[in-house]
């Protein structure tokens, strides 16, 4: 499985921006998840879709702000961002699992991942 993630860039405070991962390798049926570091932190999980029935989850920090989708017929997976704020400048990585994880279980921590991308910069400016 490959990944490769696109769409950072620099913005201003309130704008928004959208990701997207383009994957090789059959991930149809593993939830896909997006991931952010900043330098000094751990790389922490902002969200994630399921690959059975598009069950998402947000980090409590973008909730109603960031919007995950994936699209299994163009190997693509989305991270819209809104309103986006300067604590959002990161590394966004999106990430895959070698493991298919039960319906109702959505892997958020980095060791339940084995696939990564490439990172994408997101800046934003106050």
């Amino acid at each position: 499985v490959q990944l490769q993630a696109s769409g950072g860039g620099l913005v201003q405070a309130g704008e928004s921006l959208k990701l997207s991962c383009v994957w090789s390798g059959n991930v149809d049926y593993h939830s896909i998840a997006w991931f952010r570091q900043t330098p000094g932190k751990e790389r922490e999980a902002v969200s994630c879709v399921s690959g059975a029935d598009r069950t998402t989850w947000h980090t409590d920090s973008v909730k109603g702000r960031f919007t995950i989708s994936r699209d299994n017929a163009k190997n693509t997976m989305y991270l819209q961002m809104n309103s986006l704020k300067p604590e959002d400048t990161a590394v966004y990585y999106c990430a895959a699992p070698a493991t298919t994880y039960s319906a109702n279980y959505l892997p958020k921590l980095y060791r339940e991942y084995d696939y990564w991308g490439q990172g994408t910069l997101v800046t934003v400016s106050s």
